[in-house]
């Protein structure tokens, strides 16, 4: 009883010293330990040297726009490529007996097709624009002082009860028109060195701009001529890195992502083209001045979901009223009309529901992504978001699929909880 057995003890004690079979779980420990430590240290000098970061960042975005933008170019000119592809496919099906060769053919054709009309599309509108801008501003400068003296004659002779009124009001509009003649010849003249080194800083930048879209769709024709192989090679990462089952749900919903940018991309682009062909032929019904300018500004505006008819009447009805005010007034009118076709006739057919997003949530990513990004966010919110809608939708269904509850949204609507006996959703 009062015996101890020592023939156990060394084995119970616990061996301070680790055999050779515990040094690879060790290591392997003591590795991610350091990793760990040294990846918390770049991050924390990463943030301190913030400024070095973001300009180190900066040269990396320059010198990869050109890339960026054959990568957009050849996702907006893709559907363009394809349907060319097709139709040659049709057109040369009995004449090409090799199926390989025909394939060939055709997707350089067709490439050829798309870049022709991508640089057609952007010399229209730099012929449209530049034309309208340049008489616009020329105007203005013609017809300002004019202006300025109608409404200086117009106020002096109204009837305001007090003469002071007119009187003040002339004084300010004399004074403002005095300060930009005085401004122009004693600040703009000797100042004129300057604005040419920064008018030569504009230059270098708008012919790196070219030279930048030139190599960007010199990056387009590769990016198009071998985008399946770019396809299968993305896949492939995919599956090597995750499992099956999960390199399935990111291909869905990669394919579902594209399916939506590419729905609301295209529909939206085709919507604004029509919606600047009728505004075109509007304002010259009406007789709007700087009709192709306006147009042109509607159209480009209209590729904005819901806001973008608004923010493209703010600098046409600026540029419309100084040439004429009725006119502004018809111009005002008739872009509501427009809006309201657009948002409920237009709009819908071409896009029907392609993002899946009622309105409220439209109007949530618009202006959650202007306020980010400004005009790209705008834009591109809309899709963005309806990606991580449907994320977050599938999510939330699997995890109702998991618990035995039903997915549909509207009976949720009137009910008070779950019963935890049956599992079923408890109503009022």
């Amino acid at each position: 009883m009062g015996e101890t057995d020592h023939s156990n003890n060394k084995t119970d004690r616990p061996n301070r010293y680790p055999g050779r079979a515990e040094w690879p779980h060790l290591i392997r420990i003591g590795v991610m330990i350091f990793v760990t430590f040294a990846v918390c240290i770049l991050f924390f000098f990463a943030i301190l040297r913030y400024e070095g970061f973001a300009g180190m960042w900066g040269k990396l975005l320059s010198a990869a726009m050109p890339i960026t933008m054959g990568l957009v170019l050849a996702y907006l000119m893709n559907p363009v490529m394809l349907w060319l592809e097709r139709g040659c496919k049709k057109l040369f099906a009995g004449r090409i007996k090799s199926e390989r060769k025909l394939k060939k053919v055709c997707r350089g054709l067709a490439i050829a097709g798309s870049v022709i009309i991508l640089i057609a599309i952007i010399a229209l509108l730099i012929a449209a624009i530049v034309p309208s801008v340049i008489s616009s501003i020329a105007g203005l400068i013609n017809t300002l002082p004019d202006n300025v003296s109608s409404v200086i004659n117009m106020i002096k002779n109204g009837n305001f009860g007090d003469s002071k009124i007119a009187e003040m009001a002339s004084t300010g509009l004399q004074n403002a028109t005095d300060y930009i003649e005085n401004y122009a010849t004693e600040k703009i003249i000797p100042e004129a060195q300057k604005y040419v080194a920064q008018i030569t800083t504009g230059v270098i930048s708008v012919v790196k701009s070219i030279l930048n879209f030139i190599i960007g769709i010199i990056v387009m024709v590769y990016v198009m001529s071998i985008q399946e192989t770019l396809t299968g090679q993305c896949k492939k990462i995919i599956y090597a890195v995750f499992k099956p089952k999960a390199g399935n749900i990111i291909v869905e919903t990669i394919m579902k992502a594209n399916e939506i940018f590419g729905g609301f991309i295209s529909g939206k682009i085709l919507d604004s083209l029509i919606i600047g062909i009728i505004a075109y032929i509007g304002c010259l019904i009406l007789h709007i001045p700087s009709t192709v300018l306006v147009a042109v500004i509607i159209g480009v505006t209209n590729v904005i979901p819901v806001f973008g008819p608004f923010i493209g009447a703010i600098p046409s009805l600026i540029i419309v009223v100084i040439q004429s005010p009725w006119h502004a007034l018809y111009l005002l009118i008739f872009i509501v009309v427009l809006q309201q076709v657009d948002g409920n006739i237009i709009g819908p057919k071409i896009l029907g529901s392609s993002t899946g997003l009622s309105t409220f949530w439209v109007m949530f990513a618009i202006l959650i992504g202007g306020g980010m990004f400004g005009f790209l966010g705008m834009l591109l919110g809309v899709p963005v978001f309806a990606v991580i809608y449907y994320i977050v939708r599938r999510i939330v269904n699997y995890a109702l699929r998991k618990k035995k509850l039903p997915e549909g949204t509207l009976e949720y609507t009137n009910t008070t909880g779950v019963d935890t006996q049956n599992n079923k959703l408890k109503y009022k």
